[in-house]
C-alpha cells in the first residue's frame, strides 16, 4: 500500500468514478493516484462489498474507512531524509551533460567510496535539482485539441478596483472567466472576493449561461479548487471538499493544472488577458453592476462573435452549431454551495463562522483532522471523517450545549454569581448553605468567589460528609479551603463536636483587664503631674 495516507473523501471520489464506467487507469490519472494504489483500494473495497453499486448511492465516509482499516491497513511512513544530499554538487554537473538518474547512480557507486544511496534516492534528488537547470524541449506545453463538451477551464484575473453600492467605496476586484476549450466561447462575471461560496456560485452561473455543464474542468491552484498542489506525479494534489460535492452534483471531473504551469490552460489564461485588454481598459463604470451589465453584452457581441486567432472560427457561431448539444445537462436541483473549512478553534472550545461561535466538543479542541461541512441549514463537525457535533447554521447554540462540550468537571466555573454557588450549597443541607454564605461574608473587600467554588466542588465529590464538615467548619470558624480539605482528609468531620461553648470568632465577652467606667468615675482627680 501506498506510504501516503489517502482521504476517504478521495475513496468515495474513486467508487463514484468506477460506477460511472471509468477505466482504472483514467480513474487513477483524475484521483493522482498510481496504479498500484489504485489497485489496493479498489480490491479493498471488492473485498468489503462497498465497490458495486449506484453512482448516485455513494457508501459513507464511516463505512469506507472501516473498510480500508479492515482490509487496509496503513503502514508506518518511511524515513523522509534525503540520503544522497552531500552529492547534490556532482549530481547537478552530470546532469548539466543531459545524464540520466541511473548512469547518475551507477557513477557515484563507482567514483564515491562512501555512496550508499539507492537508486530512487537519487532519481528523487535529480527530480528536485532539474528544475533550476534550464528549459528542455521535454518541458514545452503540446496543444491538446479537445472535442465539443469535454473541457472547461477556469480562473480569476485581477482588474483594478472598482465602486461597491453595499459599502459606498472602491473595492479590489477579479473577473472570473470559464471558456469552453472546444469553441472557446465563455462566461465572465466580476466579483469581489475568491471567498470559497463566490467560486461555487460562479460555477453554478456558468453552466446556467451555458445551458450545461462539461465532462472536465481544468482549474487553476487557487485555495476554493486545490488544497495542496501536486509537484509531479509522484505527489497527490488534494481537491477542495467544497469543489468536489460541486463536481458530484454535475457528474463532471476535475483535473486541476500542474503548480507553476499557466501554459496547461492557456485558453483562459489568454481569456483573461483579452477582457483586460478588449474589455476594462477603454471603459470606466460607475458600479459594479454596471461593468458586469457591460461585460454581459461584450461577451455576447464582441468576443462571441470575434473571429478566434487560433480556430479561425466565431466562438459563439461554433458553440451554439456544435458544443451546445453535447453538453451534459443540467440538474433538475440547483447547487446548493456546501463550505468544507478548517475550523480555528479557540481556548474556549469554540470557533467563528458568519458571525455566530459555535462550541467543539474539547477533547477535539487539538486535533489536526477537525473540519466544518456547511450546509444551507446546518454545520457538520467532523473528526477523522466521522461527526462529532452538529449545529443549525446561522442560529446561536444553546448555553446548555455550549456547556456540553466544556470538561465536565470544570464546565459550572464560567459562573461568576453568587446565588449560583449558594444555591449549589444548598443542595447539599442547610449546613453547607449556611456555611458558604458565612464564607463569602468573612471579607467585606475580598472577593472569595474562587475559594467558594474550590469549597463547593469539594463537598460535591463528598456529600454524604458535607454537613458534618460544614458544621465543625462553623464552629470552629474555618473559613479556608486548605482546612476544609484536610478536615475531610483526616475524617476530623466524623468526630463529635466539643461540648464547652466556645466564643464567637472576633469577639470576648469581657476583656481580662479591662475595668468598668463606673469604677474610674469614682476615683479622685489628680490635681499635679507628680508621679504617686
Amino acid at each position: 500500500m501506498s506510504q501516503w495516507r489517502v482521504a476517504m473523501d478521495r475513496i468515495q471520489e474513486l467508487v463514484r468514478l468506477h460506477r460511472m464506467g471509468n477505466g482504472c487507469r483514467e480513474v487513477a490519472h483524475l484521483l493522482r493516484m498510481g496504479p498500484v494504489q489504485e489497485k489496493e483500494y479498489r480490491q479493498a473495497l471488492i473485498m468489503a462489498g462497498l465497490f458495486e453499486g449506484s453512482p448516485d448511492d455513494l457508501p459513507s465516509l464511516e463505512k469506507l474507512k472501516a473498510a480500508v482499516i479492515e482490509f487496509r491497513p496503513p503502514k508506518p511512513a518511511p524515513q523522509q531524509a534525503s540520503s544522497v544530499a552531500r552529492w547534490a554538487d556532482q549530481v547537478t554537473e552530470m546532469l548539466k551533460k543531459k545524464a540520466e538518474p541511473t548512469a547518475i547512480f551507477d557513477a557515484l557507486r563507482l567514483q564515491e567510496p562512501e555512496f550508499q544511496g539507492s537508486l530512487w534516492a537519487v532519481k528523487r534528488l535529480c527530480a528536485r535539482l532539474r528544475k533550476a537547470l534550464p528549459p528542455r524541449a521535454e518541458d514545452v506545453t503540446i496543444p491538446v485539441v479537445t472535442a465539443p463538451g469535454e473541457v472547461a477551464q477556469v480562473d480569476f484575473g485581477y482588474v483594478g478596483k472598482l465602486y461597491d453600492p453595499d459599502r459606498g467605496q472602491l473595492r479590489r476586484a477579479w473577473v472570473f472567466v470559464m471558456v469552453l476549450g472546444f469553441s472557446r466561447h465563455m462566461f465572465a462575471r466580476v466579483v469581489f472576493d475568491q471567498r470559497q461560496e463566490t467560486w461555487l456560485e460562479l460555477h453554478s452561473l456558468a453552466f446556467e449561461h451555458f445551458g450545461g455543464a462539461v465532462e472536465t474542468l481544468v482549474p487553476d491552484n487557487l485555495k476554493a479548487a486545490v488544497v495542496r498542489a501536486a509537484f509531479g506525479v509522484s505527489k497527490q494534489p488534494e481537491l477542495n471538499r467544497s469543489y468536489r460535492e460541486l463536481a458530484r452534483h454535475y457528474g463532471i471531473k476535475i483535473d486541476p493544472t500542474p503548480p507553476y504551469q499557466p501554459e496547461k490552460k492557456g485558453k483562459v489564461e489568454s481569456a483573461v488577458k483579452y477582457i483586460k485588454r478588449n474589455f476594462i481598459r477603454p471603459r470606466s463604470f460607475a458600479d459594479i453592476q454596471e461593468c458586469n451589465r457591460q461585460l454581459g453584452e461584450w461577451v455576447m457581441k464582441i468576443a462571441g462573435q470575434r473571429v478566434h486567432g487560433t480556430t479561425r472560427e466565431q466562438p459563439l457561431v461554433t458553440f451554439e452549431r456544435q458544443e451546445r448539444a453535447a453538453l451534459r445537462p443540467l440538474p433538475a436541483m440547483r447547487f446548493q454551495p456546501i463550505v468544507w473549512f478548517r475550523p480555528t478553534i479557540r481556548t474556549d472550545c469554540l470557533f467563528h463562522f458568519e458571525r455566530h461561535f459555535y462550541p467543539v466538543p474539547w477533547r477535539f479542541r487539538d486535533k489536526e483532522d477537525v473540519w466544518v461541512r456547511a450546509l444551507p441549514r446546518r454545520l457538520e463537525v467532523l473528526c477523522d471523517d466521522e461527526t462529532i457535533i452538529t449545529h443549525a447554521r446561522g442560529k446561536a447554540v444553546p448555553r446548555e450545549i455550549m456547556d456540553q462540550c466544556l470538561p465536565e468537571h470544570r464546565a459550572d466555573l464560567r459562573h461568576r454569581s453568587r446565588s449560583f454557588w449558594e444555591e449549589r450549597a444548598d443542595r447539599l443541607g442547610p449546613e453547607t448553605g449556611a456555611y458558604i454564605r458565612e464564607v463569602f461574608d468573612s471579607d467585606d473587600v475580598l472577593s472569595l468567589l474562587r475559594t467558594v467554588q474550590a469549597m463547593v466542588r469539594l463537598l460535591e465529590n463528598h456529600p454524604e460528609r458535607a454537613e458534618g464538615a460544614s458544621k465543625r467548619a462553623r464552629f470552629y470558624a474555618s473559613y479556608g479551603y486548605g482546612a476544609l480539605k484536610d478536615m475531610l482528609r483526616k475524617g476530623l468531620d466524623l468526630q463529635p463536636l466539643p461540648t464547652a461553648l466556645l466564643p464567637v470568632h472576633g469577639r470576648l465577652p469581657a476583656p481580662r483587664f479591662a475595668r468598668k467606667a463606673s469604677e474610674l468615675m469614682q476615683l479622685p482627680l489628680e490635681m499635679s503631674h507628680e508621679p504617686n
